[in-house]
């Protein structure tokens, strides 16, 4: 259908319309990933890494957050005694630093899958901040080039590099900002809120991280050292690597229902690890659903918390795609994986690919020794199967030579599915003239319009009971029985 459009004479964009939009990238007067960031000047990801200067490889600032914090926790930890209480807040608060970046940075920030009040939005931008995994401008630009790049050298942390890097290594080396995926952020440009915690960043995460922590342990029940080790750095450590298990395991244990063209997976391990983000196949075909689980069965906390925030007033606007579209992507899916089962199966020559054979030809050949059997036109040599035959040999040696359609088809035995699809896999040929066979190729031939279903690999799909053989309403055959 013609566009109404001249494409001649106009753009597919008005340029004065995008000269007119405010820039995506950060304007001068807000932060920065690096304040010292030239790109004019070779980046050290550019230059070998060698003995001399491995080091200037490494991103030193992610190495203290993300692995010497933790050792020292670690090794405090064997001279502090675990109390009850502070362990079960660790546990509590584990969960709400947990949801500030399952709930917070990645389904409203990253995805905009529902919308949020400021209450809510302050409480996941201080909660998402104690979890010390980057501020919430930081963490949603490099998910959507994780989305929009996903498993190429423009993936931030793609699993192609290696399940290692994916996890933790993509953090702890530098990155060149120039090989990661551009993405349009003007929204979290414009949120307040996004700005405010991201120029304040290392502030929130002192405090909600380690100082909030110390003081909830500390003037309850008087446990401060307990407080910072176990509810603070411990609790850190453990909510940082259930949320890189989404970046690496979520990319390599699981099934792929929806679509198998890249790494995501579902699983339930997975989901049990990272608030629900474990059913990441479904998750990177429908991004902007606000559910990572569909099904009721299904772990997903985060869903659940936004669906009860939705309920307190606190969250609007719940985005999901349409059912219809969900089970569309399923059963493409299922489709594909029976393609590539049914590609391994053993059909037959297809019928296009069977040589004519003349009447009497069949014949003189079944005369002279070949165990030759005719069945809706198609000539199969059944030599090698007449002494396995069910029935008898007398019974298939009686249609030898002879058009054996209605004794095929319920003159003497209405044969069964795997019966027919057994047959398929001894043509040799097709009688010239004979029945629906010679007319399809007759009117391939010509040019006519013959409509037969294809699977993904382009092979005709035969169904059960659809076999060229197998005739419904066999005629009569002189002699068949």
């Amino acid at each position: 259908m013609p566009s109404h459009q001249n494409v001649e004479t106009f753009a597919a964009v008005d340029p004065a319309y995008l000269s007119s939009q405010k820039s995506a990238a950060a304007s001068t007067s807000e932060p920065n990933r690096n304040h010292k960031y030239d790109p004019k000047k070779p980046h050290i990801t550019e230059t070998p890494l060698t003995r001399r200067n491995w080091y200037k490889h490494v991103n030193w600032l992610n190495v203290v957050f993300i692995i010497g914090i933790p050792i020292t926790g670690l090794i405090a930890a064997i001279y502090t005694p675990l109390r009850l209480p502070t362990a079960i807040f660790a546990v509590l608060y584990y969960f709400a630093t947990g949801l500030g970046i399952t709930a917070g940075y990645h389904r409203l920030w990253a995805h905009t899958s529902y919308s949020a009040s400021v209450p809510l939005k302050i409480f996941l931008a201080a909660v998402g901040g104690g979890a010390v995994e980057g501020s919430v401008r930081w963490w949603a630009r490099d998910h959507r080039a994780h989305h929009r790049y996903t498993d190429t050298d423009k993936d931030p942390y793609s699993v192609r590099k290696g399940l290692l890097y994916s996890h933790l290594g993509w953090m702890v080396m530098k990155q060149n900002p120039k090989r990661i995926g551009r993405t349009d952020i003007s929204d979290l440009n414009d949120d307040k809120v996004v700005q405010w915690q991201h120029k304040n960043y290392i502030k929130v995460v002192v405090f909600m991280g380690l100082i909030f922590p110390m003081l909830v342990a500390g003037l309850l029940w008087g446990d401060w050292v307990g407080g910072i080790v176990y509810a603070g750095i411990l609790r850190i450590f453990f909510v940082q690597q259930a949320t890189f298990c989404v970046n690496s395991l979520a990319h390599w244990l699981g099934d792929q229902p929806f679509d198998d063209r890249n790494s995501p997976r579902d699983h339930v391990i997975t989901a049990l690890v990272t608030l629900g983000e474990g059913y990441h196949n479904f998750h990177h075909e429908f991004p902007s659903d606000y559910r990572n689980a569909i099904e009721w069965h299904q772990y997903d906390p985060t869903k659940w918390s936004i669906w009860v925030w939705k309920q307190m007033g606190l969250a609007y606007d719940l985005k999901q795609f349409r059912s219809n579209e969900i089970e569309k992507g399923r059963v493409q899916q299922q489709q594909k994986k029976l393609d590539q089962k049914r590609a391994k199966l053993d059909w037959g020559v297809p019928l296009d690919s069977l040589p004519v054979m003349e009447w009497d030809d069949y014949v003189d050949q079944a005369k002279n020794g070949r165990g030759l059997v005719a069945v809706a036109g198609v000539v199969h040599d059944v030599t090698d199967f007449i002494a396995d035959h069910p029935g008898g040999k007398a019974m298939i040696k009686s249609g030898l030579g002879k058009d054996a359609t209605a004794m095929f088809n319920g003159g003497v035995y209405n044969h069964s599915n795997a019966a027919h699809n057994l047959l398929s896999t001894m043509r040799v040929g097709v009688i010239r003239g004979g029945m629906e066979v010679e007319i399809w190729k007759r009117a391939r031939d010509e040019g006519k319009d013959a409509v037969y279903v294809k699977d993904g690999n382009g092979t005709r799909v035969v169904r059960a009971g659809d076999q060229v053989t197998k005739v419904h309403d066999p005629p009569a055959s002189a002699g068949a029985a």
